[in-house]
């Protein structure tokens, strides 16, 4: 694929007032106006280049912002205080009483409680789907559904979407196609394969440290300017607005997301291929056993490799807790939700970060309870990495 993202980003260049190499941070939730008109127009959205209050824009987050509409080349991108702030403003944005939304049935678990159990309040309802088979995803819509909603690569089963196709029946259907690209950043350009709106967690890959949360949303600028709306915006009215000091932290660890998720990828594969090898049922996009594997090269900027979320199945909820405890106390990795942090982090969705999708409908999509879902680090060593994680494994009885 000929699209570069990441020469996008490197193209942007932003000075600080005083000519710094980073811009200044807003330091100011309020702005100055020379005239009331002007602050009357602003208000309205009429004045290029003048901010009002930090609920509405502030330079540091539109800064942010600029840079992420380039990472995904979209016209414009606004950011948010969390993923879940992004994806819930575009929802009902999007969205009115009595509509409907056919979604993946593998999601962020926040997104599958709100889907499932909040927006039914407003009379939003949704179907959940195997979205990996198209003929099922189109025999789910039906004539009030205005959103087909999915992850480029799911949480925590990585299945991976058919943007193509889903772009392909989001057009036939008038349908505004929604993809979450949080645990594949650069490897998938979901608006180059047809997504009319792409949705991060700027606390994952994106941001890197583990130590900011954040959410975007690119698009069009007609969206976007939707969202932002004093009238009617769900950016605006829902008030979950990004503070300028981790929009600034985040727009200097972008400019290093290119390189991380190269090593990601890289030390994600190998492992993903040594454990396979070894008889451990993995599952890795990278992997030619992978069901969506073709699919996923036929889409991705290859560069980038396959991304850095694996799993693994350690047979039962005892051995996979035992598993990562130990993998822990030898130090490698964290036993903790999250994703994209310098170190591996690793958990039990079923127990965690999907808990809130009832037990049988887990069984039902086939999250087993000794699931493992690992979020590869950046380790320069991978083979000793994995000789070490092979040790555990023998120890803890998950390899023989």
């Amino acid at each position: 694929m000929a699209f570069k993202p990441a020469d996008d980003i490197q193209d942007l260049q932003y000075f600080g007032e005083f000519g710094g190499v980073n811009p200044s941070i807003s330091d100011a939730t309020t702005f100055t106006f020379v005239s009331a008109k002007i602050m009357s127009d602003t208000f309205e959205g009429n004045t290029e280049g003048c901010h009002l209050y930090a609920r509405h824009t502030t330079p540091s987050n539109l800064y942010l912002g600029e840079a992420l509409a380039a990472l995904e080349g979209t016209e414009t991108a606004n950011v948010f205080g969390s993923g879940m702030g992004a994806i819930t403003a575009v929802l009902m944005q999007l969205c009115g009483t009595g509509d409907h939304v056919v979604s993946s049935r593998t999601i962020y678990g926040g997104t599958y409680a709100f889907l499932k159990n909040f927006a039914p309040k407003l009379n939003i309802l949704t179907s959940f789907v195997d979205i990996t088979k198209l003929d099922i995803v189109e025999a789910a819509i039906t004539p009030q559904t205005k959103v087909l909603y999915c992850e480029s690569v799911s949480n925590p089963l990585l299945e991976v979407a058919d943007i193509t196709g889903l772009a392909a029946l989001a057009k036939k259907y008038n349908l505004q196609l929604v993809v979450d690209n949080t645990f594949s950043p650069l490897s998938i350009s979901p608006n180059k394969l047809g997504a009319d709106i792409v949705i991060h967690s700027l606390t994952k890959f994106i941001n890197g440290t583990s130590d900011t949360i954040g959410g975007v949303v690119c698009g069009t600028q007609e969206m976007i300017d939707s969202l932002r709306s004093v009238i009617d915006g769900a950016a605006m009215l829902f008030g979950s607005t990004m503070d300028s000091r981790p929009a600034s932290s985040i727009l200097k660890n972008l400019r290093t997301l290119h390189i991380r998720m190269k090593q990601h990828s890289m030390n994600a594969l190998y492992l993903a291929e040594k454990f396979e090898s070894d008889g451990i049922t993995t599952v890795y996009p990278g992997l030619e056993s992978h069901p969506s594997h073709e699919i996923y090269k036929q889409m991705m900027n290859v560069e980038y490799g396959f991304g850095g979320m694996m799993t693994i199945d350690a047979g039962s909820l005892e051995s996979a807790n035992a598993l990562m405890e130990l993998m822990q106390k030898e130090n490698l990795g964290y036993l903790a939700v999250s994703l994209g942090f310098y170190k591996t982090l690793f958990s039990a969705p079923g127990s965690s970060t999907s808990s809130e999708i009832p037990e049988d409908e887990q069984k039902e999509m086939g999250l087993g309870e000794g699931l493992i879902r690992f979020s590869i680090g950046l380790d320069n060593d991978i083979e000793r990495t994995y000789q070490q994680m092979k040790a555990c494994m023998k120890t803890v009885g998950v390899l023989s």
